[in-house]
């Protein structure tokens, strides 16, 4: 199999070959991302789709130096997914999110309480990310599903590591003072 660099010089070649080698290595890895999301197998299909045709057409834009050929891709998926949700439902923001910063809640505490728990816990909290709007739960994903460095959710996200770091402890305050109504 080719490197990553082959495959691109390919697909800049305009050769269906570099394109099927592309789909091939990373068409599950972008699938999983989106699907996660969007809850309907269907839905990622296409969006899977277009996120190759998007990159088969912009790849002349593809730059090894800033990612690799994967968080490239995953950028691309990012943008068409939360562009989907936005479309499909109207983005909530709660009072709880505009009163961010009237109680502190210390990270051990919050990490504390997402991390340990039962199935249940785990599935209330899966529940609780399907209601955060789109962006918000397309950085979890990213962050802690797959495990990706916030350098590379940065890039992906068109923001700053720092600003994803405040953003995520954002999320997890709010997950956690959701938790301790119930």
């Amino acid at each position: 199999m080719n490197t990553d660099e082959q495959i691109v010089e390919a697909v800049k070649g305009g050769g269906t070959r570099g394109q099927s080698q592309m789909v091939s290595r990373y068409c599950q890895q972008v699938f999983a991302m989106i699907a996660r999301q969007v809850g309907d197998a269907m839905d990622a299909e296409e969006l899977t789709q277009d996120t190759f045709l998007r990159a088969f057409s912009h790849i002349g834009s593809y730059d090894p130096q800033r990612a690799s050929l994967a968080t490239w891709l995953s950028r691309i998926a990012y943008r068409l997914t939360l562009d989907f949700l936005k479309r499909r439902r109207p983005i909530v923001v709660s009072i709880e999110d505009t009163q961010a910063g009237l109680t502190d809640i210390s990270d051990e505490q919050i990490e504390a309480e997402l991390s340990t728990g039962s199935e249940e816990r785990i599935e209330r909290l899966l529940l609780m990310m399907d209601d955060l709007p789109p962006d918000e739960r397309l950085l979890l994903t990213l962050h802690y599903f797959e495990n990706r460095p916030l350098d590379d959710c940065a890039y992906i996200m068109d923001s700053t590591s720092h600003a994803l770091a405040n953003r995520l402890y954002r999320i997890r305050r709010k997950l956690y003072k959701q938790l301790q109504k119930i």
